[in-house]
């Protein structure tokens, strides 16, 4: 490696390690994880303080805890594609990196939710689960028993299953963008299974949106 190149791959390392450091430390960073994890909490309506503090320190730190897996995957992959390594190594090294976070996202999940269960019971959970979220598995499930009123309750099973576990990988996401993938991908597989059942996707969506235009005309008296 040229002096060049090894003073670059130094100088990212050190920029990505000091973002790192700077965003689990730095004092607005733990005010806005704080403030994230208000609003989930609000929307608990706990009625009691001392658990809804203790549940907001829970989430916060949550929050806290993934961006600092997630930052050093990304500025170790940085390295990488920064480095000299052929094509194959380059990408067998990002899929370890991604691999090796993966697992450690998995054990602080498990341990995230050991947590929230000294301070909540299971329906409690699932509204935290929600609210880190932004709500998509209420809202899907509703708007696939709108569109389709004639499932039956194994293909409604089927769906809930499915994004329940879509929800389980969307918590860990580390952006909107990244959430949203997550049940974008198990959307796909709902809908792939509807259609083995038999299900015409492209026309029931066509008539269910004319339908919800019709009932929104309705409401406006027009």
């Amino acid at each position: 490696m040229s002096i060049k190149k090894l003073s670059l791959s130094l100088l990212l390392l050190l920029f990505a390690f000091c973002k790192i450091s700077a965003q689990n430390t730095d004092p607005e960073y733990i005010k806005v994880t704080n403030e994230r994890a208000a609003k989930i909490v609000a929307k608990l309506a706990l009625a009691n303080t001392k658990k809804e503090v203790a549940v907001t320190n829970i989430i916060a730190q949550q929050f806290r805890d993934l961006s600092k897996i997630q930052d050093a995957r990304d500025a170790e992959i940085a390295k990488v594609k920064s480095g000299t390594l052929a094509k194959e190594k380059q990408n067998a090294a990002i899929d370890k990196l991604k691999a090796d976070a993966d697992k450690a996202i998995d054990k602080l999940h498990k341990s995230y939710l050991k947590k929230l269960g000294t301070q909540l019971n299971e329906a409690k959970i699932i509204e935290v689960k929600d609210g880190m979220t932004y709500g998509v598995l209420p809202i899907t499930v509703a708007g696939y028993n709108d569109m389709l009123p004639n499932l039956t309750e194994a293909q409604k099973k089927y769906i809930y299953d499915a994004l329940v576990e879509a929800r389980e990988h969307a918590m860990d996401g580390g952006s909107s963008k990244e959430k949203h993938a997550w049940f974008g991908k198990y959307k796909g597989r709902i809908n792939n299974y509807l259609s083995k059942e038999g299900y015409d996707l492209n026309k029931e969506s066509t008539d269910w949106h004319k339908r919800v235009e019709e009932r929104e005309k309705a409401k406006s008296g027009k």
